[in-house]
């Protein structure tokens, strides 16, 4: 481990990569403080000792790993063992300010094209206080999500339009209105679905929210429907916004990895919607475990533009994220960056049904504050979808009791049937 002396009083935006290489760990990890911050292959008039005090990235510490003997990358002519390192680089706030796309230009961009090395992971970003405020953060988040849905004491329950893609509008309301019905909290549009032509937004607009209205008006329970408002062009996106907003509706299902920083900094500003926020594409960026970077990283920049739910996948997912990856995600997105204001609400989802509540409560430190959407978990159980809703609250009742799902669904039919059906790995 190698520790090296920087002013305290300065204010340093701090990175930690996970670093490879079949060459010298310090060299790259100074050419990597270098090359994204003041340097270029050639020293340059004008680049002053002071102005590399001002501007200058520095290697703060090195902590050594064990070596591999594959490199992530493919390195021909390259012999191992490849040299792996965790290294914390600290940029200056005067050199980058609070834009976050300099900080992802500067810090992350173009560190992946650096010559020499065979894996290069971001790991973990450390902000300074002056990210505080500098950026709108969540409208709503856990406490606004949990006040609009009416509920408390226990996590909000959600559901998927399924089919994915293929219903019209009047098809979809069919199924909004059986879900509606069934007691759940939360449905949404799958991410697939933006505004195609045998769906366009605004019909499925006017198909869906007087269901969502009339329910709320005999019942008092308005369910928060997320419409898929996503689009390329912010100003289309904006006004596919206004038709949700003006039309009753609360809440929108942004792809953010799709409309990107820009696109959702514009929507933030003029949002009067809670922002669900999906990550597909995120795995792009992660799968590799030597590449890439890690969920409590990008993650950040999400919070801090304001999204106020999001999506992390489950235990036992469909996909290919293990529990361990789900876990970790969860408590990023619950870990204040400055406040528990800028904490989004959590989406646990993919393949999830009442029997995975059990260990989520438990590997998410016995808390309540979460969404547990599920698809074919609801509108796939044999009774129907209401008994679909009543299995997964009933699951969530066993595991805050810390009762076996067997032993409770024997005095509860709809857990007892959901059991048959899903466990055991039965897709859901």
């Amino acid at each position: 481990m190698r520790h090296f002396p920087f002013r305290k009083a300065d204010k340093m935006i701090v990175f930690t990569y996970r670093i490879e290489t079949a060459g010298n760990i310090e060299v790259l990890a100074a050419k990597i403080a270098s090359d994204q911050s003041t340097g270029t292959f050639v020293a340059l008039p004008g680049e002053t000792e002071e102005l590399k005090a001002r501007a200058a990235a520095r290697v703060l510490d090195i902590r050594t790993l064990g070596p591999l003997d594959v490199p992530s990358i493919p390195a021909p002519g390259e012999r191992g063992p490849f040299k792996r390192a965790d290294v914390d680089i600290g940029f200056p706030l005067d050199a980058i300010a609070t834009d976050l796309s300099a900080l992802m230009t500067i810090a992350i961009g173009g560190t992946y094209s650096i010559k020499g090395l065979t894996g290069i992971r971001v790991m973990d970003m450390k902000l300074p206080e002056e990210f505080r405020g500098a950026h709108p953060g969540p409208q709503f988040g856990v406490e606004g999500s949990r006040r609009l849905t009416g509920v408390k004491g226990r996590p909000i329950i959600g559901t998927i339009v399924k089919p994915a893609l293929g219903l019209r509008p009047e098809e979809t309301a069919a199924v909004v209105k059986e879900l509606v019905q069934s007691g759940v909290d939360f449905i949404k549009d799958d991410e697939k679905l933006m505004s195609p032509a045998y769906s366009p937004l605004a019909e499925r607009i006017k198909a869906i929210m007087p269901i969502i209205l009339d329910h709320e008006q005999k019942t008092g329970k308005k369910v928060m429907y997320a419409f898929g408002i996503s689009h390329a062009d912010p100003d289309e996106m904006m006004r596919n916004h206004d038709l949700v907003a003006e039309a009753g509706g609360n809440c929108a299902v942004v792809n953010i990895n799709s409309i990107g920083f820009g696109g959702m900094a514009f929507l933030r500003k003029r949002s009067r919607l809670v922002i669900h926020a999906h990550r597909n594409g995120w795995d792009i960026l992660t799968r590799h475990p030597g590449l890439g970077m890690e969920f409590k990283v990008w993650q950040q920049f999400w919070r801090l533009l304001g999204v106020d739910q999001f999506q992390i996948n489950g235990i036992r997912a469909k996909y290919w994220e293990p529990d361990e990856s789900f876990v970790a995600s969860f408590k990023a997105i619950s870990t204040p960056i400055f406040s528990p204001g800028d904490c989004a609400l959590p989406v646990a989802c993919s393949g999830q049904w009442g029997g995975q509540a059990p260990e989520t409560y438990q590997r998410t430190g016995r808390t309540l504050d979460l969404m547990y959407l599920c698809g074919g978990g609801v509108v796939s159980h044999p009774d129907g979808p209401a008994a679909g809703v009543r299995a997964v609250q009933q699951a969530w009742e066993a595991a805050v009791q810390d009762i076996p799902l067997d032993e409770y669904a024997r005095t509860h039919l709809e857990l007892r049937h959901a059991i048959d059906k899903f466990a055991e790995g039965k897709a859901a």
